[in-house]
């Protein structure tokens, strides 16, 4: 585990209309507004905004991970059932460790505003020293996902050697035991 460290998390919007100029992407915006809100701690961000190509999803994280050395890697859209929704494909290729209580939790989660959460197929992964999780398209939805499954995320981050991550608590209060807790910097 760093201490020093600022935090560098990816942001990866998959969706093939939106990176043709289609319409407007809104899963990277919704993603920052929620961290901007939520992290107490320094953070970067890396974004990309690629189609839904398992191949291109493969190569981006990838190179999130391995070259640009993001901590965290956000994925949006691309995770439900129709024949162009690979993105759970394409981060199970580049895993290292599944993670099967991420996209257990991101579905009981979204179950609780819309019965379709159940077509679902987010999953959560570990490659190298950087957590992949994949979440919903749209900005309301990411928001709850997040507010459901990001106070495991800091310990996580920690298990795998990344920076030590602080929340405001009035927006998601980080869960860790009582032995990983550090003092507040004051």
């Amino acid at each position: 585990m760093t201490t020093s460290q600022s935090l560098l998390i990816g942001l990866v919007s998959i969706s093939d209309r939106a990176s043709k100029g289609v319409y407007e992407d809104k899963g990277i915006p919704g993603l920052e507004e929620w961290f901007s809100a939520a992290l107490k701690t320094p953070w970067r961000m890396e974004t990309r905004l690629i189609p839904d190509e398992q191949p291109i999803i493969e190569r981006t994280l990838i190179e999130l991970v391995d070259r640009v050395a993001c901590d965290l890697v956000l994925t949006t859209g691309g995770t439900g059932p129709a024949r162009r929704d690979v993105t759970p494909e394409a981060t199970l290729a580049v895993a290292h460790k599944v993670l099967p209580g991420f996209g257990e939790q991101m579905r009981q989660v979204s179950l609780k505003y819309v019965p379709t959460a159940i077509l679902s197929r987010q999953v959560g992964v570990t490659r190298g020293r950087a957590l992949i999780l994949n979440l919903p398209g749209q900005p309301k939805a990411i928001k709850e996902t997040l507010d459901g499954v990001f106070p495991a995320v800091p310990y996580c981050i920690d298990l795998i050697g990344g920076p030590y991550i602080e929340t405001h608590e009035s927006v998601c209060k980080a869960f860790r035991p009582k032995s990983a807790l550090r003092p507040p910097v004051t």
